[in-house]
């Protein structure tokens, strides 16, 4: 088993950005979902919400962020040293705000454009925990991003390859792994191998990890990522065939146990 792909998120529902290697960071990978597109109140605005994030793309540089859009000319944003801390949730049903910094007027004026509603950009200084300790199991860590619930997404090359088996068969297009938008790849292990992982140690070239469980999956995934053009896919096959306790699982978060640097082609191995 080999690690196949890494991937990184800069704005939190922004189009993916592919790598050789990264840093692994207690919070996740070293840029991903530090910045975060919230509304008035300092929710998340995500794919959940608009398909146009897909076309934002962002790249991180020393002390800020490049943002890039067709018809709207590239911005750079630097990183914010002060301001009066905005308390922003990814959900709005999160019950634990986390201080992040206004990214100015800039930066929310051309997001503002982009999405076509009033935004504004901010910036995790600090990554904290967003969620109660006991919300999650298999939690070991107190640091994370603007992601969802873990540090970092794992997927299954195997997994998709079957779910697009059950795609062709029901007459469907199958669906690139893009959809699913995780930070790591492997390749290697059986189809849903995945799924016996859970609570155990993986170590991906000289990174441990734990599995924190699988990914419950959510109308991002029906989203084409290169046209923002949505469709009923994969959630209706996912629901007939991977569904868990009214859970449509594809993926496995992880939960770094030690930092180090991941490069494509490691080596993958579960310790149990």
């Amino acid at each position: 088993m080999r690690l196949n792909a890494i991937s990184t998120y800069p704005v939190k529902g922004c189009h993916r950005l592919d790598h050789d290697g990264a840093l692994v960071q207690p919070w996740g990978l070293a840029g991903d979902r530090r910045w975060m597109v919230v509304d008035a109140d300092g929710v998340g605005v995500t794919q959940r919400e608009t398909t146009r994030l897909v076309g934002l793309h962002a790249t991180p540089r020393d002390g800020g962020l490049l943002l890039r859009a067709d018809g709207q000319p590239d911005l750079d944003v630097p990183e914010p040293a002060d301001g009066d801390p905005v308390l922003t949730r990814t959900f709005r049903s999160r019950k634990r705000p986390v201080p992040a910094l206004p990214a100015g007027p800039a930066a929310d004026d051309w997001l503002s454009a982009l999405l076509g509603r009033p935004v504004r950009l901010v910036w995790l200084a600090h990554p904290a925990r967003h969620l109660a300790a006991d919300a999650r199991a298999h939690d070991t860590g107190d640091q994370v991003s603007f992601a969802d619930a873990y540090p970092l997404l794992l997927a299954n090359a195997a997994s998709l390859t079957a779910l697009n088996d059950w795609l062709v068969e029901a007459g469907e297009e199958p669906v690139p792994m893009s959809r699913f938008r995780p930070n790591l790849v492997v390749e290697g292990a059986p189809a849903w191998a995945e799924d016996g992982w859970e609570g155990g140690s993986l170590r991906i070239g000289g990174v441990q990890f734990r599995a924190a469980g699988s990914c419950d999956r959510c109308v991002v995934t029906t989203t084409d990522q290169e046209t923002g053009v949505r469709s009923r896919e994969p959630l209706r096959t996912l629901a007939r065939y991977r569904n868990v306790r009214q859970k449509l699982l594809f993926g496995l978060h992880l939960v770094p146990v030690r930092t180090g640097q991941l490069a494509v082609g490691d080596p993958v191995t579960v310790d149990g």
